[in-house]
């Protein structure tokens, strides 16, 4: 058999690298060809000739019968010379671990020995370090003490005795400490390197020897600890006194104060007040909180004074002080129009600045609280605030007659006293403001004057003309008839009232209205009523501070600085403050931030008071109340904070046991995204008053498909609402009854069971109507007819006067003279 059959030879092949293609199937019948690299183990060639060297070459080749098949001598040889060379490599490999493990195994003992050794000598020679220490401390007292024997009785006698007394030490000394202590020199000699020099690299390290003995090392003491030592130092040297006197502070604390800042304010080291606080049962750290009463105990143990203060001692900085009088300059009076919603109020103003502010209002109607001031003809300089007349604007209108010194009340002549001019009245007798009433709209030929005075006399409002303190001015908007009286009328009260303030001094004010401005940021409308705000005067406003970076006037146009009874536009606030906050202006920056997180923080514990404060019983009881109550979940954004304010009091007012409005959300400024994920969240309408979506906005409310509702008149808003959660309501069901029925006689009907003949008596008899059975005027059943038969025919109802015969589904009790009442049902609409 030759060599060249077509047969792969057997044995170990040579190395390289071979590359193929595998092909990789995947899932939906996708394949993949992967080029693949393989090793080749190396070939051992056997060199020419060997074949034939050694005689007894067939002996060992085997007997060739027993051979695979295909198997020639020549390739047996190589095979077995490649399983020698294989096991003659295991072998070498085998020893050559062998000799490397026990290389290492020698080298792991060596360095073993080598610590422990040097772990031997450093504890002999600090051994012998502490003896010879303790030996010299011995001989020094003792020599001490015979000098003081020597000293005590001096006579010839005693001298041998003393000098054997100070050479006792040295003959007492033990003879192997001297050994140890040579070995020990001996050692640090060596331990300094071949160069026999201390380079001093492991000077100030600790070790793990000295960490273990309590030798130095580790915290090193502090500068203010060696510049103590010396000043104590100094003082022995210049014969004072060493210890320092107890200075005694007055430590403030507050509510709750943390271990560490206790300390730093009483001037102790942590650890000591640390100690105290575990020594009393507390286990605390210097990060923790304490209370009052503990913090007092600790400060008394220290010998302390403490000085209890509180969180809301920070507003102390805006305490209201009184001005002297002849620090108060006269002031423009603060005028508030008031009145029933379309009784033109905005027109009135509008005559007198000789503007068209009106123009610009959605709906004809006033949904801001705006403030302007007007110079008149005399030179005299008036603050008008114009409120809304809407019924949602409730809170604006009570905060115009706060901040207000006068009210002008309008009433439309052709429409006499309304709810909100009623409403208007009382805020003004609330606010204890003297009040003068306007009677607009005397131009109209339907006008009545006299019915608006009589009308008063219910409100206790007594006008002039009917002998009564407050004015009245018959006024026309659009002719401008009785403006000068009008005017004359405020300045004459204003002279009565002598308004002063003092402009020289930190400024206060209301805010009016506040927004947020997309390209001024949050922008706040203040009337500054004592003092004068200037461009740069770090102010706080209820929960906001800011710094004032410009103030605008109500024509727009921007001013330094503005004083008493003169509205702004103040830019600069951190955020949106509410309507009717109080701003105050302080000295710093700090004292601001200070004063608006303590209010922040208040109003946040207070809400948590609040819901806190509920049981486990209460809230039992509202889920099980809201039960049966369907909410609509919505969310408000307006363009202003007294709008926000107004939509969620008059969203709150919609509803009943069974449907309620309740707003996830209500904000100033645009609709922003985070607005639309909320909606989403909750599946709620996004309602924005005078406001937009921005394009994120609009883009994420296609996507999720969230609705977005714009409004710029408000009832228009509260009406829709109203009418989607009318929608909500179930249907009101009603019962109409139709006609009744006598039984006469009751008949047993194979397949169909008890039948009662009846007569109609009254109405009419219908098969699809609902039936009761009455006996004694009691309800024994309610149910539906299987069947109503005039004769033997089925019939689909039967009149009065006419017999039939009825049988009752699922019910058999049935007795002569029992009555049968029929009535049908239907479903009436319900709205709020």
């Amino acid at each position: 058999m030759s060599d060249s059959d077509g047969k792969k030879t057997l044995g170990v092949r040579g190395g390289g690298p071979r590359s193929g293609n595998v092909k990789q199937s995947f899932s939906h019948g996708r394949t993949k060809n992967v080029v693949v690299e393989t090793k080749r183990k190396r070939v051992m060639v056997p060199k020419p000739g060997a074949a034939g060297k050694g005689g007894a070459g067939g002996a060992t080749l085997g007997d060739p019968s027993k051979r695979p098949a295909g198997i020639t001598d020549a390739e047996m040889e190589r095979r077995l010379k490649a399983v020698q060379a294989a096991k003659a490599r295991e072998a070498e490999e085998e020893a050559r671990r062998a000799a490397d493990e026990k290389a290492r195994e020698e080298e792991r003992e060596r360095r073993r020995e080598e610590a422990e050794q040097k772990a031997r000598e450093e504890k002999e020679r600090e051994e012998a370090l502490k003896a010879k220490a303790e030996e010299e401390e011995r001989q020094k007292r003792e020599a001490e003490e015979a000098a003081k024997r020597a000293a005590a009785a001096p006579t010839p006698s005693d001298q041998p005795a003393a000098d054997r007394a100070a050479k006792g030490p040295a003959r007492s000394t033990t003879p192997d400490r001297p050994e140890r202590n040579t070995r020990n020199d001996n050692d640090d000699r060596n331990s300094r390197g071949k160069g026999g020099r201390d380079d001093g690299r492991r000077s100030g390290k600790l070790t793990l020897n000295q960490a273990l003995s309590g030798g130095e090392g580790g915290r090193q003491k502090s500068l203010a600890s060696m510049k103590r030592k010396q000043e104590r130092a100094r003082q022995k040297a210049m014969g004072g006194p060493v210890s320092r006197e107890k200075v005694v502070r007055d430590v403030q604390v507050p509510e709750a104060i943390m271990v560490g800042e206790l300390a730093n304010r009483m001037a102790e080291r942590v650890a000591d007040v640390v100690k105290s606080l575990m020594q009393m049962g507390m286990m605390v750290t210097q990060n923790q909180t304490i209370d009052a009463d503990t913090a007092e105990l600790i400060i008394e143990e220290f010998g302390h004074r403490i000085v209890r203060v509180s969180d809301s001692d920070v507003e102390q900085v805006i305490e209201q002080k009184e001005d002297a009088a002849e620090d108060l300059k006269p002031r423009a009076p603060v005028v508030t129009i008031m009145g029933h919603v379309d009784h033109g109020k905005t027109s009135l103003l509008d005559a007198i600045r000789n503007a068209k502010v009106v123009a610009g209002e959605a709906g004809g109607i006033t949904q801001h609280i705006g403030a302007y001031q007007v110079t008149t003809d005399s030179g005299q300089t008036l603050t008008f605030l114009d409120t809304p007349g809407h019924a949602a604007f409730t809170s604006m209108r009570s905060r115009g007659a706060q901040v207000t010194d006068i009210v002008v009340l309008v009433v439309a002549a052709d429409d006499a006293v309304m709810p909100q001019t009623i409403e208007a009245i009382a805020h003004a007798k609330a606010a204890e403001v003297p009040m003068i009433v306007a009677i607009n709209k005397v131009d109209k030929p339907e006008a009545n004057p006299q019915k608006v005075r009589t009308d008063l006399l219910q409100h206790e409002v007594i006008v002039e003309a009917m002998s009564g303190e407050v004015q009245d001015v018959e006024v026309s908007a659009h002719t401008g008839q009785g403006l000068d009286e009008l005017l004359e009328a405020i300045a004459l009260q204003s002279e009565l009232l002598e308004l002063k303030a003092n402009p020289d001094r930190a400024a206060q004010g209301a805010v009016i209205e506040a927004q947020l401005d997309v390209g001024r940021g949050p922008v706040a409308t203040v009337l500054v009523q004592n003092g004068t705000l200037r461009q740069g005067d770090i102010f706080v406003v209820g929960e906001q501070y800011g710094k004032v970076r410009a103030l605008v006037n109500d024509k727009g146009e921007r001013v330094k600085e503005a004083g008493p009874s003169v509205p702004v536009e103040v830019l600069g606030l951190n955020g949106t403050p509410e309507a009717g906050d109080v701003l105050n202006v302080t000295s710093t920056e700090a004292q601001a931030r200070e004063i608006a997180e303590y209010r922040a923080q208040l109003a946040k514990d207070k809400r948590a008071a609040a819901g806190a404060a509920t049981t486990l019983e209460q809230l039992m009881q509202r889920a099980k109340e809201d039960e049966n109550v369907t909410e609509l979940p919505i969310v408000v954004k307006a363009d202003v904070q007294g709008s926000a304010e107004a939509i969620v009091q008059a969203m709150e007012k919609i509803g009943n046991d069974e449907v309620r409005v309740r707003v996830l959300h209500s904000g100033v400024g645009a609709i922003t995204e985070s607005d639309i994920g909320l909606s989403e969240a909750s599946g709620a309408p996004v309602f924005g008053f005078n406001v937009r979506a921005n394009a994120p906005a609009r883009q994420a409310a296609n996507q999720k498909g969230v609705e977005i509702r714009y409004y710029s008149v408000i009832y228009d808003l509260v009406d829709d609402v109203k009418a989607a959660a009318s929608g909500l309501l179930s249907n009101e069901i009603r019962e109409r009854f139709i006609g009744y029925a006598q039984i006469k006689e009751v008949f047993k009907v194979s397949n169909v069971g008890r039948v009662a003949g009846c007569i109609v008596t009254e109405g009419v008899a219908r098969r699809s109507a609902g039936v009761r059975l009455l006996r004694d005027d009691v309800v024994i059943h309610e149910g539906t007819l299987k069947t109503l038969k005039r004769f033997k025919d089925e019939v689909a109802e039967v009149i009065s006067g006419q017999e039939c015969g009825m049988a009752f589904e699922n019910y058999e009790d049935i007795r002569p003279n029992d009555v049968i009442e029929i009535f049908e049902r239907e479903e009436v609409e319900r709205s709020l």
